[in-house]
């Protein structure tokens, strides 16, 4: 059965990933669209969430591609109007909202998902199941990207709750997170603040690992030319290197597998296993590796960022 889907945030990222991802799947179908300053040809749209939840008792899932500090009003409008919620990557601004959402869609009886698209990376799975047989001696995370390129002139990335790199940052954690056997946590961080800004351009962190393996992470938001997101893992048994964002995996210097980007598509396909389940998924540790590290981070001010 087709379910019928409202896309909430009309932007770069709705278009660039969640309409095509949509388009292509048919269990889904966009019925509507909720933006105050933009809209999709031929799909109705709304300027605000109620009015849509107030004429389309229809429509069962609200997919949420907005920026995370006004998300959590827009879930629970949705959430308490009986309607699946899926979140865009972070899930919200706070730990705190989080819970709340997943108790409220768990007492309304409906599905809720926090989306981690790297995670859906082509190879992930096969690093996993890599990794799984193997005693961990060294992942290093390198993430560097140029924010003029993928966020130009948004503000709210710098605002608080906006997350600064750590809104790239959460995406390699969400690997990480889901291809090591067990959990790490972050024992000391460094974060470079633009004086001019609420939230970091860069950061560095250590974390501790129960088998005492090296696992460290640098992000950076000034990296021109080409990108870089590289997950490197050494163990006893080998090496192997994530490139890509997740889609192309290297063992021991042979290419193993060089995917495409199906991120999306795999979190529309998931989303659709959930509600057919009656199941939510709200995985929050890499969330809770963003929130250590702004706890435990030695703040380090650096020159003022502008576009």
């Amino acid at each position: 059965m087709t379910e019928k889907l409202a896309l909430v945030g009309i932007g770069k990222i709705a278009r660039d990933q969640h309409i095509p991802a949509i388009s292509a799947n048919p269990d889904w179908s966009l019925e509507a669209t909720v933006s105050r300053h933009a809209s999709v040809d031929g799909i109705a749209s709304y300027a605000e969430l109620q009015s849509l939840l107030d004429a389309r008792p229809d429509i069962s899932t609200i997919s949420l591609a907005i920026p995370p500090q006004p998300r959590f009003a827009y879930a629970e409008a949705a959430l308490r109007a009986g309607r699946h919620v899926m979140l865009e990557k972070p899930p919200g601004q706070s730990l705190a909202e989080c819970f709340a959402l997943e108790t409220l869609a768990r007492e309304m009886g409906v599905t809720i998902f926090a989306t981690w698209h790297s995670r859906f990376a082509d190879c992930v799975p096969d690093l996993k199941s890599w990794l799984a047989a193997r005693e961990l001696k060294r992942l290093r995370i390198v993430w560097k990207e140029d924010v003029r390129h993928w966020h130009p002139g948004q503000e709210w990335i710098w605002e608080p709750g906006g997350m600064g790199v750590f809104d790239p940052g959460i995406n390699a954690l969400s690997i990480m997170t889901e291809i090591l056997p067990h959990a790490v946590h972050v024992r000391e961080a460094t974060l470079e603040y633009p004086e001019n800004r609420a939230t970091p351009i860069a950061a560095g962190l250590r974390f501790t690992d129960p088998g005492g393996a090296d696992v460290s992470a640098v992000f950076d938001w000034r990296q021109e030319g080409p990108q870089t997101w590289d997950i490197e893992v050494e163990t006893e048994d080998g090496n192997a290197r994530l490139s890509l964002g997740g889609s192309k995996l290297e063992i021991n210097g042979q290419l193993i597998r060089e995917g495409s980007e199906n991120e999306y598509p795999n979190l529309y396909e998931r989303m659709s296993d959930l509600v057919r389940t009656g199941s939510s998924d709200m995985d929050l540790s890499p969330f809770i590796h963003v929130c250590d590290a702004c706890s435990l981070g030695r703040r380090v001010v650096t020159a003022p960022f502008h576009y």
